[in-house]
């Protein structure tokens, strides 16, 4: 059963309300998996993903694939989850890819990158374009079978004690910041902290970090970054549409039946549209209350994003020196980029704007 049969059919709703499940299910195999996320369970859009996909995959195989979910830290630390499912400690994890820039800056590139495509354009090169066929590539020398599960959509910019009116203003800002932008931020003279989801605050709020960015309203509200940090600054360049994954040990992968293979695939698949329906409905509300409770919301200024935009050409012409496998994929990336701005400047920005000019009654 490949993934286009899902989709035909409705997804994996089409399946169960056909009846195939229970019949499906009794020639197949019991299977039991661990994931573990870089995720707490108190951030239901993240780590809800997980029991998204859990539930759906059971619900189609009547029970017969189960996965199990644990949070960041119950069975390894946030940021190990590619170690974690590398060396098979657990059968499939969740994460963002940029947190292991450190191991490959070409990780980045399953997550996002400063500057890259937005979610509609992410989505459209992983599975129009290249983009899954070269991470895909790249991730089998790490063992790993990498599916996208997740967006958040373009994030906001984060939370700072301070406004940052110029580009001066960021020199020596310890600001919490994940994957490939702490590269280019370190070029204007900010100290990039890599930190947890669920160790931010209390770093901010000790003064350990002068700014911490994390995802956008809904999230951001969650973890309480409001009551130690009031500028609350847009857009999060480094993140245009930045994709979580699932990760599935290849050894795991590959013992599936292709029917489950299909149906896991398809559960990524459901539970990624959901997480950015989910942002989609929630941030707006959220905005909203956290600035009537004092948040001060603020654009960054253009000339700090046009020397953040000079910074990251800079670090990815130094990258592209010495790292051919991210040089081959990002130049495929940008160029899909590049395309997808075009059109949606003449389409949907044009109307965005113009919905946002028209007076509501």
């Amino acid at each position: 059963m490949q993934r286009r049969d899902f989709l035909r059919h409705g997804g994996l709703a089409g399946v169960l309300a056909a009846g195939a499940a229970p019949a499906f299910a009794q020639s197949q195999p019991e299977v039991k998996w661990r994931l573990t996320s870089s995720f707490p369970k108190s951030l239901d859009t993240l780590f809800g993903a997980c029991d998204e996909v859990a539930k759906r995959v059971a619900a189609a195989t009547d029970g017969k694939f189960q996965i199990r979910s644990f949070s960041a830290g119950e069975i390894v630390p946030g940021l190990q989850v590619l170690d974690a499912v590398q060396n098979g400690t657990v059968e499939m994890g969740h994460t963002i890819s940029y947190y292991f820039f450190g191991k490959d800056p070409t990780f980045a590139l399953d997550g996002a990158v400063p500057f890259g495509p937005s979610y509609r354009a992410q989505v459209a090169w992983m599975h129009q374009g290249n983009g899954l066929k070269l991470t895909r590539d790249f991730f089998k020398g790490y063992n790993v079978y990498n599916i996208p599960c997740g967006n958040t959509g373009t994030q906001m910019g984060g939370w700072f004690r301070k406004e940052i009116k110029t580009v001066a203003d960021l020199k020596g800002l310890k600001f919490r910041i994940g994957g490939f932008a702490g590269q280019v931020l370190t070029k204007l003279g900010v100290v990039p902290q890599q930190i947890a989801g669920g160790d931010i605050y209390p770093a901010l709020e000790k003064g350990t970090i002068d700014a911490a960015e994390w995802v956008g309203p809904y999230a951001d509200e969650k973890l309480g970054f409001a009551k130690v940090a009031k500028f609350y600054y847009y857009p999060g360049w480094w993140e245009g549409g930045a994709q979580l994954s699932a990760y599935v040990s290849m050894k795991a992968w590959e013992s599936l039946p292709k029917s489950y293979q299909a149906i896991l695939e398809a559960a990524c698949g459901d539970a990624h549209i959901d997480m950015m329906a989910k942002y989609d409905a929630r941030n707006p509300q959220a905005l909203k209350r956290l600035v009537s409770t004092g948040a001060q919301l603020r654009p960054f200024p253009k000339p700090v994003l046009e020397a953040c935009y000079k910074a990251a050409q800079e670090v990815y012409a130094e990258t592209y020196e010495k790292n051919p496998t991210f040089k081959k994929i990002h130049e495929d990336m940008l160029k899909f980029r590049d395309d997808s701005v075009l059109w949606f400047r003449v389409a949907e920005r044009t109307y965005d704007d113009f919905m946002t000019s028209v007076k509501k009654s």
